[in-house]
């Protein structure tokens, strides 16, 4: 096992904080104790028809819940939630936005570009979906995008939703072979794509993607582009040649398509993942209102592109009734604090960002609290990959000291998240707090046998049901709980739980007692296994990420004879050279700091690393390159130039 990083909390609320938060007035709702979360955690799994009852009517969600709430099925991939249930999406999302701010607010590097008001956000989404009616979208028609995170996006995605399409999104940075791997399985009848976009101050024109991209989209009968470009009718013009149209919504069934999301691709093309309208709602609700304390007149933002699915959990907030602000561009630009200048200047309450984004800044020493008044910020989510001890301790020492420091995880495919914050708890460093409600998570060994704190890492399970299970796999025969690819997926590696791929193991500590706080050490498809011993990559990346000579790090293993050495290839800081000493200070940190089977056998210098779209490192990716196997898609590979260099570095290349 691997020691958690400290045990010593870096932050506790105060009394009358718990008592003030959304978490302990929904518990006083249920009749339980406030301040035990143990115990809300153990009802909300023991009793899931009263929790999720309970949270349909706490978070006010709008429509019919009928009589049932959980239909189990036959087993756990077949339960259904809400079987009788009639609701809209976009009158959910609609239903509440503050009265005396804007709703939406965009934002770009060059600083705040729109403002959109109630009204202006509910009027252009009937102009929306007037356009979409006038071309024959009906329920069940497929609406996709290639935008970047601004007011166009959500607008297109509440206009689709009020007639009951489903809806896709791209981020404008993919490739033209990502973008059609994606869309063309699901053979949309509108793409709405933009003309160009800048990033790290640098414009680019997608005009000619586009149009390669819609002669790929052949069953699109309506194609929108925000700017101009030949081919396609002007976003702008349509909704002002609709302007007036009333807004409606149809409200479906609970398992009604809402999302198509999309896996990584990096190990073939990209799985079509749909999820539940009513799930999926449901499951941010409890996340956004319970783990985030989101209340309306809040203001949150996560720095994400609409391919990341914080795009969908971010666009989701309209539904607390805060203010929700998007932003297009590079973090990093023109300053690497411009995030924490607008959460100064909008008074955000909630800023959401990436591990790698906080690991960063963290590494420049910047002073960002002594620098930026945050005195409305009362949450900082991270998420994407596990944030290192580094990463929690320059928050609480030169961010904000008061400030809930939730590091969440989840994925893609349940659009919402496992385990995360919980803002009644303390934190600790490199840990995510606690498994999150109605989520009966556990940790397994090679068996299946659960793991208490202390016995190790294992592969994270969900025990029973949960509404965000997603209604099936696009092209899976047959399509829904029976298909054979979507159980294999999820539910054939140990018999009766979802299984996530995630490599953790639980934590205890006296401040919350009954509490078991995680510790996730990396995908459990990554891990490394030298010897025959399973190491976690996170762990190396805790280490080597916090050093100020290494910007970050990649590791993998390669195939030496009959057995797996540990590669560890290294983006270094400006002015850093990877020399002997410090090849032997990285190998000394990894052994002191975790053990001797975790120090690399080779150590290499790159440029860059490989990484998604969405920015995550693409470990299966470079294992593949380095050990002859094919990458079958690159196209899914934001970076592919980096796989190349990493498996053309002399010291991997074998005899």
């Amino acid at each position: 096992m691997i020691d958690q990083p400290g045990s010593t909390a870096l932050w506790a609320p105060s009394r009358e904080r718990m008592l003030s938060t959304n978490l302990a007035a929904f518990a006083r709702s249920v009749g339980r104790d406030p301040l035990d979360y143990a115990a809300l955690h153990q009802w909300s799994v023991a009793a899931p028809d009263e929790f999720w009852r309970a949270v349909w009517t706490w978070c006010e969600i709008v429509g019919e819940p009928g009589e049932r709430v959980l239909d189990p099925g036959p087993d756990l991939a077949a339960a259904r939630f809400f079987p009788d249930a009639m609701l809209n999406v976009a009158e959910n999302l609609l239903a509440r936005l503050p009265t005396n701010r804007p709703a939406v607010i965009a934002y770009t590097e060059a600083g705040r570009t729109a403002t959109l008001s109630a009204t202006d956000l509910r009027d252009a989404v009937a102009a929306c979906a007037a356009a979409f009616r006038e071309v024959g979208v009906a329920v069940g028609d497929r609406v996709v995008v290639m935008l970047p995170n601004g007011p166009e996006a959500i607008i297109a995605m509440l206009a689709a939703t009020s007639i009951g399409a489903v809806f896709a999104s791209a981020s404008p940075d993919f490739g033209v072979n990502a973008v059609v791997d994606r869309f063309g399985q699901i053979e949309p009848v509108v793409f709405i794509g933009c003309a160009e976009y800048r990033y790290a101050r640098k414009h680019i024109d997608c005009r000619a993607k586009l149009a390669e991209i819609a002669d790929a989209l052949p069953t699109a009968r309506l194609r929108l582009v925000v700017g101009d470009a030949a081919g396609f009718e002007s976003w702008s013009d349509t909704l002002a040649r609709h302007d007036g149209a009333e807004l409606s919504f149809t409200r479906l069934p609970f398992d009604h398509p809402w999302y198509v999301l999309f896996s990584s691709g990096t190990t073939g093309k990209p799985k079509c993942i749909v999820h539940r309208t009513g799930g999926v709602l449901l499951m941010h609700a409890k996340e956004h209102r319970l783990h985030c304390d989101i209340r309306a007149g809040d203001v949150a933002t996560y720095y994400t592109t609409t391919g990341w699915m914080m795009w969908n959990w971010l666009v989701s907030i309209l539904a607390a009734g805060a203010t929700v602000i998007t932003y297009d561009g590079s973090p990093m630009h023109p300053t690497q604090h411009h995030l924490f200048e607008i959460a100064a200047a909008e008074g955000i309450t909630l800023l959401g960002v990436s591990a790698k984004f906080i690991d960063s800044v963290a590494q420049n020493d910047l002073d960002i609290g002594g620098t930026h008044d945050l005195a409305a910020l009362r949450t900082i989510c991270s998420t994407g990959s596990p944030l290192s001890p580094h990463g929690f301790e320059y928050v609480y020492a030169w961010v904000k000291a008061d400030v809930h420091l939730s590091s969440i995880s989840g994925g893609t495919d349940l659009c919402g998240c496992f385990l995360g914050g919980v803002p009644t708890l303390p934190v600790h460093t490199g840990e995510l707090q606690a498994a999150a409600l109605g989520m009966d998570v556990q940790f397994v060994d090679e068996r299946g046998t659960r793991l208490e704190p202390g016995d190790g890492a294992g592969e994270l399970v969900c025990a029973t049901p949960f509404p965000s299970q997603p209604l099936g796999l696009w092209g899976d025969e047959p399509f829904g709980p029976t298909g054979p690819r979507y159980r294999a997926t999820y539910y054939e590696r140990f018999p009766g739980t979802w299984a996530h791929g995630d490599f953790a193991s639980w934590t205890a500590h006296d401040d919350s007692p009954g509490v078991r706080s995680a510790i996730i050490h990396g995908r459990s498809d990554a891990t490394l296994n030298p010897g025959g011993v399973r190491i976690g990559t996170a762990d190396i990346y805790r280490v080597v990420d916090s050093m100020a000579e290494v910007a970050e790090s990649i590791a993998f293993g390669q195939q030496v004879d009959s057995d797996t050495r540990i590669v560890l290839a290294v983006r270094l800081a400006d002015g850093q050279v990877l020399d002997e000493d410090l090849v032997r200070t990285i190998k000394s940190r990894l052994r002191t700091a975790l053990s001797p089977r975790h120090v690399p056998a080779v150590i290499v210098a790159v440029a860059d690393l490989p990484r998604t779209f969405s920015g995550k490192l693409v470990e299966l990716a470079v294992a593949d390159i380095v050990n002859g196997r094919v990458v079958r898609n690159r196209d899914s590979v934001a970076n592919p130039e980096a796989l190349d260099a990493i498996a053309a570095a002399p010291e991997l290349q074998r005899g």
